[in-house]
């Protein structure tokens, strides 16, 4: 009897977990506002539980009704979108200059992305400032 009640607690009992999964169809690129989320009980491992955590963020790909999202599947809204025009920025004090550019691929604040000077039609490589301005480094 003590052999059958130490196997029992030793098994391990899964336990059921409030995830948050989505009441429609969130297509790639959509934010997430709190009428697309709600919370289940599911037993998935890496799956978000807090919906603060996901309003207001931008799907990386499509999310379907009661699928658990995980925390890599949203991130921060992209501020500049591929073929935007945009300003390029080289900062060194007391040197600043400022061209335009067209963007050669999408992200958000703090991404590094590709840029085509237009003046000189070169690429260069930059990070998106939360303004959506691309510094050069």
């Amino acid at each position: 009897m003590r052999v059958l009640i130490l196997i029992l607690l030793l098994t391990p009992i899964p336990v059921l977990a409030d995830i948050v999964v989505p009441t429609r169809t969130i297509r790639a690129k959509e934010i997430i506002s709190a009428t697309d989320l709600q919370l289940e009980a599911q037993q998935v491992s890496g799956a978000v539980s807090n919906p603060e955590f996901l309003i207001g963020q931008e799907a990386r790909i499509a999310l379907y009704p009661g699928r658990p999202i995980l925390a890599g599947d949203v991130g921060p809204p992209a501020l500049v979108d591929r073929n935007d025009l945009v300003v390029l920025v080289f900062d060194r004090q007391p040197l600043s200059i400022t061209a335009e550019g067209r963007a050669l691929g999408r992200g958000a604040a703090g991404d590094r992305i590709r840029v085509m000077n237009l003046s000189s039609r070169t690429t260069v490589t930059g990070v998106i400032r939360p303004d959506g301005q691309i510094e050069v480094k």
